[in-house]
């Protein structure tokens, strides 16, 4: 099947890079392609969801993923394909771990580690949500904020991205927030089309979707935007729990900060909430920044 065009059907054409092929020789080994990027690497978000999945095609269909912890290892090259290669870990009464690896060229790109769990019973409690946040029909879009930048990483930021980000305190593209003492940032997220009733598929697609941001806080903490002249970004590492069922084609709000950066590198938090308040995950990421002198 061909690929959909990300510029009209930005979710299709995520979603078609998602739906992995089992190896026909090899038992839980799964081939997966990339969407292009401007900058021709594998965006990241797209190979933790890859990874997920693939490690969820080997777990029992009841059992679904509760934590994620990933370490990008090298930058992938978006024109070609990758494979991932999944190892049962352990599978008990109620839980199952697995390890999975992205490989290109036979070197990996990404390992990651991933527990499931049966639904159960248990105790019962949530942070809520941050209180009087406009709702997202009330924030700016990318493509307003960026629909007449004629620059790739605009084009895809307002067009191409399958995920429409409006950020209440307003976006850091192109220009630093003079208010970004804390740090702290509310994003509003959602699938910019429907997304099938698979919940496998809605937690990988919520691991693919914060990628975009999770490091955002660090530049806003910074003084800096996303066009700083030499700015280098890369994510290190990801953890992201699970707590509750998600639907990305709904509205979500990212909660963010940043507990500190050191050494080139800052740490992104977040705690995602579901538009009716219900916190839905939590995640956490290290990322490479570098900015020049």
């Amino acid at each position: 099947m061909t690929q959909p065009d990300p510029a009209t059907d930005p979710v299709g054409a995520v979603l078609h890079a998602l739906d992995l092929t089992p190896d026909a020789t090899q038992p839980d080994v799964f081939h997966g392609r990339s969407l292009p990027q401007p900058h021709g690497r594998v965006f990241g978000g797209q190979v933790l969801a890859q990874a997920l999945l693939a490690t969820g095609r080997t777990v029992d269909g009841a059992r679904l993923p509760h934590s994620m912890h990933g370490y990008f290892l090298r930058p992938g090259d978006a024109s070609a394909p990758i494979d991932f290669a999944v190892e049962r870990l352990r599978d008990g009464r109620s839980f199952s771990a697995r390890r999975a690896h992205a490989l290109q060229a036979g070197a990996p790109i990404l390992s990651m580690i991933a527990s499931f769990q049966e639904r159960q019973p248990g105790i019962e409690y949530a942070e809520p949500m941050p209180q009087d946040v406009p709702g997202p029909d009330d924030v700016g879009s990318a493509l307003e904020a960026l629909g007449e930048v004629d620059h790739p990483m605009a084009r895809f930021w307002a067009q191409e991205s399958a995920f429409d980000l409006r950020h209440v305190d307003g976006p850091i593209y192109l220009r630093a927030d003079p208010q970004s003492a804390q740090g702290r940032q509310l994003v509003w997220a959602r699938a910019r089309g429907p997304v099938p009733d698979d919940q496998l598929l809605h937690r990988a697609l919520l691991a693919y979707a914060c990628d975009q941001i999770m490091l955002e806080p660090v530049l806003r903490r910074s003084g800096r935007p996303w066009a700083t002249p030499g700015l280098s970004m890369a994510s290190l590492d990801h953890a992201m729990w699970w707590h509750r069922d998600v639907r990305v084609d709904d509205w979500l709000l990212f909660a963010q900060s940043t507990p500190g950066a050191q050494g080139g590198r800052g740490l992104g938090a977040a705690r995602v909430f579901a538009q009716d308040g219900t916190l839905v995950a939590s995640i956490a990421q290290e990322g490479m920044v570098r900015i020049p002198d």
